[in-house]
This record gives structure tokens, C-alpha cells and sequence, in this order.
């Protein structure tokens, strides 16, 4: 009987999971529409008070949008000062839906990666996973890996789309 070889166990393919990136804290919205007097104006004093007394540990790890889904005026400092609150509780906050706040954890992310682990490697960056990925941290993947890989791939190292080679010298 042949014996069964496992070749892409055996291959010199570096695997890329984007979902293992992330920051794995919950995701919560903020929505100041309910800190608006009859749900359309904010009156400082009032805001004020509900920012100092209310339990900012709820948010401890978490992943913050902040957004007010009223149509409203609120003033920018408003926001300033629920960062001042969220700062040292929530892993990170930011004005903006939850869209917006998991593009900026994958920007993160991606931030964090040190592409010099990756020189001259044959890269391929996993397609399916349990969370879904958004195509700009693909493109921003492909953005920081370029420049040191020796090679770029999508999807599994079982079957990939090659995407980059670099051109020999």
C-alpha cells in the first residue's frame, strides 16, 4: 500500500488567519440619543451629571462605538468627554457604528504585525473562516505583506489563488 503524504502539511506556506488578529472583546454601542432632553438637545449640566455617576465598568474590555442616532445637534465635546470616561475601561472606543469600529480593530490589527516575520515567505492569507472578514483588511494585509513576501496566496494552502510572486532578480 502507497503511503499517504501529506504535502501541504509539508509545504514552506505560511498561513494568514485575519480573524486570530482580532481583538476578541465584545462590541457595544454607545448611542448618546439617550442622554438628549425629549430626544433633541443635550443640556450639559444634566450630561454632566449622568457622566459622573454612571458605571463606566460595564465596559471593561469592550470594543465601544459611539453614535447618536437621533437627529440632533450635539456638540463635539459631548463625545470628548465620554472618551474621557470610556479611557482605561473599553480595550478601544471610537465615534462611528459597529462598520466603522471593526474596520478600525482589524486596522489594528494589522498594525501590530511585525511584516518582517513574514520576509520572503510564501504568504497565504486564509479566505473562510468564523467571522467575516471585510475586503478592506484584505487589501490591507496585501498593502503591509508586499513589500517582504516573497509570495502572495488567497484561500487555503489546499487550494489557493495565487495573487503575487515576487519577479526574481
Amino acid at each position: 500500500m502507497e503511503e499517504i503524504i501529506n504535502r501541504v502539511a509539508q509545504s514552506a506556506l505560511t498561513t494568514l488567519n485575519l480573524e486570530l488578529l482580532l481583538h476578541p472583546g465584545e462590541r457595544v454601542v454607545y448611542d448618546i440619543k439617550d442622554n438628549l432632553f425629549q430626544g433633541l438637545i443635550l443640556r450639559e449640566k444634566d450630561f454632566r451629571e449622568f457622566v459622573k455617576t454612571h458605571d463606566w465598568s460595564q465596559y471593561d474590555g469592550k470594543n465601544v462605538a459611539i453614535i447618536c442616532s437621533a437627529d440632533a445637534i450635539v456638540p463635539t465635546w459631548a463625545y470628548m468627554l465620554l472618551a474621557t470616561k470610556l479611557q482605561g475601561h473599553a480595550h478601544r472606543y471610537i465615534f462611528g457604528n459597529l462598520e466603522a469600529l471593526e474596520q478600525e480593530l482589524f486596522q489594528e490589527a494589522i498594525a501590530a504585525i511585525d511584516a518582517e516575520e513574514y520576509r520572503d515567505a510564501k504568504v497565504v492569507v486564509k479566505g473562510c473562516g468564523n467571522i467575516p472578514v471585510p475586503t478592506y483588511a484584505y487589501v490591507a494585509i496585501m498593502q503591509k505583506l508586499l513589500p517582504v513576501a516573497a509570495s502572495m496566496m488567497y484561500g487555503e494552502p489546499c487550494s489557493t489563488v495565487p495573487l503575487y510572486k515576487r519577479p526574481k532578480v
